[in-house]
């Protein structure tokens, strides 16, 4: 992948009733080259609205991919790939971190009712997980635009090095710090990039 190649990474840290989600304009020689900043409500379902409000304020043509960490930060507050891939005009990518079963178990625990139905629906019409192998260890990638292949090449160039692609180890650093900052404490928070539930 040529240096210049630019990507969105967003990714979130919560310890409220709101995540602050971070995006991060990355090229993959790892310059950044834009930050933008949002929230979301823990337990709601406009994450996805919030992602393409960011892309939107970023305004960044010229960045090719969306990759977002995981698929369902801010607890169960799901991305709907296809949805955000339509209205963003580029390909879309979630990358998680840990191998899992899926989630319909955990959200058939956490909802019921027309929360649940609602959830389900988005979860089942996002593509299908796959692994991807970096020298780090495997990541797990879903991708809206991307066959595999090309979905697994764009991960690989934008992670030099370690288990995390670049433009999400920015926006994850990123959201980290604009929570602690904006909404303070040290409790509560999931690492910045929605792991605990991102994804399984």
């Amino acid at each position: 992948m040529k240096s210049g190649v630019r990507a969105i990474g967003v990714a979130e840290s919560y310890r409220s009733e709101d995540s602050t989600l971070a995006a991060a304009v990355v090229r993959a020689n790892r310059v950044v080259d834009g930050l933008a900043f949002d929230t979301c409500t823990v337990g709601g379902t406009d994450a996805t609205e919030t992602v393409v409000s960011l892309v939107d304020r970023l305004d960044r043509e010229d960045a090719r991919y969306l990759l977002l960490a995981g698929i369902a930060p801010a607890w169960f507050n799901l991305f709907d790939l296809p949805a955000i891939r339509e209205r963003v005009a580029r390909p879309v990518l979630s990358v998680a971190f840990e191998d899992s079963e899926g989630l319909e178990p955990a959200l058939r625990e956490a909802f019921d009712g027309d929360a649940l139905d609602d959830r389900l629906a988005v979860y089942r019409r996002q593509p299908e997980r796959r692994p991807v192998s970096l020298d780090g260890g495997t990541v797990y990638v879903r991708a809206a635009g991307l066959d595999p292949d090309e979905a697994a090449a764009v991960v690989r160039g934008f992670t030099p090095e370690g288990g995390r692609p670049e433009p999400l180890r920015v926006a994850r650093l990123a959201a980290r710090a604009a929570d602690r900052r904006f909404v303070g404490g040290e409790g509560g928070d999931t690492g910045g990039d929605g792991s605990a539930d991102a994804d399984r």
